[in-house]
């Protein structure tokens, strides 16, 4: 037990052991965070400064895009580091650090992504009422839920992670700290930390994708009895690609989390996070705002 507790740092396995790899791995990750970061600071930017943007779905999407910028810096700096210098080696302080934020950032985009389901829905279904259901005043405190309850969710997660002891190598599977790969290196029962996670994870999860579900449910219903071709295309395929990216990141996550145990390891576990945390954070800005109209519009008149 002595030498369990006198572990200081771990070390990052990374995506590759292949030197060869390394460089070209740094130069197509920096290319993808620096798309991510120009796209979702230029959504921003523009659902700040231009006043045809201040309802509410965009209001949700200035949300998502801020979250999407955070989820991805939590992570992606930190490898695109270890690419760079070869250096592997993250502090305990540094790697419980990373993933409180990784876990804060990523529960509030999916719990924000099953609200701006229900914003669509209302949009859609309740036309009529939608600006007396979805006033500033309700938004505010859908948005301020979102961020508190994921909060709560990162907290109880992390502390629980921080009663863990860990083997003397330390040698995380992957490349940035996360939960599941801390529990394959406890040297402690990490049962009560699994059941955590799977429970809370579950509600977390399964509610969020079932509001998102039944609300696209709704809105395709709806759209159903729209009498002109045209129009009915047109947000059948604009919710197609929404649900898309939805489920794809819904799918990453609970392969991640939700895998038959925690010493069960697959081909493509670490490739995984990539999705999740590289990947979607460009895909969003690109699928939910900039093939919109009226961003189209704000962009031609900066």
């Amino acid at each position: 037990m002595g030498n369990q507790t006198m572990l200081k740092e771990f070390f990052l396995s990374g995506l590759s052991d292949l030197p060869a790899l390394q460089f070209p791995l740094f130069l197509f990750f920096l290319l993808i965070y620096l798309l991510t970061l120009i796209c979702n600071l230029l959504i921003i930017v523009l659902i700040v400064t231009d006043y045809h943007l201040h309802v509410p779905m965009y209001f949700f999407l200035g949300n998502l895009a801020g979250l999407d910028l955070c989820c991805s810096s939590v992570t992606v700096p930190r490898m695109l580091f270890d690419l760079h210098t070869k250096r592997r080696n993250i502090t305990i302080t540094a790697c419980m650090t990373q993933v409180f934020f990784f876990l804060y950032f990523a529960a509030a985009e999916v719990s924000l992504l099953a609200v701006m389901s229900y914003d669509r829905y209302k949009a859609i279904c309740q036309p009529l009422h939608y600006t007396q259901i979805m006033s500033w005043a309700v938004c505010l405190q859908l948005v301020s839920t979102v961020w508190c309850l994921s909060f709560i969710y990162s907290l109880v997660h992390t502390l629980c992670a921080l009663k863990l002891t860990f083997c003397e190598s330390g040698i995380i599977k992957s490349f940035f700290c996360d939960l599941p790969q801390l529990f394959q290196i406890s040297c402690t029962d990490a049962y009560l930390n699994i059941l955590l996670i799977l429970s809370l994870g579950a509600i977390l999860g399964v509610g969020s994708l079932t509001m998102t579900f039944l609300s696209y449910i709704s809105i395709f219903k709806t759209v159903l009895k729209i009498q002109v071709p045209g129009n009915r295309s047109k947000v059948f395929s604009t919710c197609t690609s929404h649900l898309t990216v939805v489920f794809m990141y819904y799918g990453s996550v609970f392969f991640n989390y939700f895998q038959p145990g925690v010493s069960h390891h697959f081909p493509g576990d670490k490739a995984v996070p990539v999705f999740y945390t590289l990947i979607f954070p460009l895909l969003n800005p690109l699928v939910y705002s900039l093939r919109n109209r009226d961003f189209k519009k704000a962009l031609k008149g900066v």
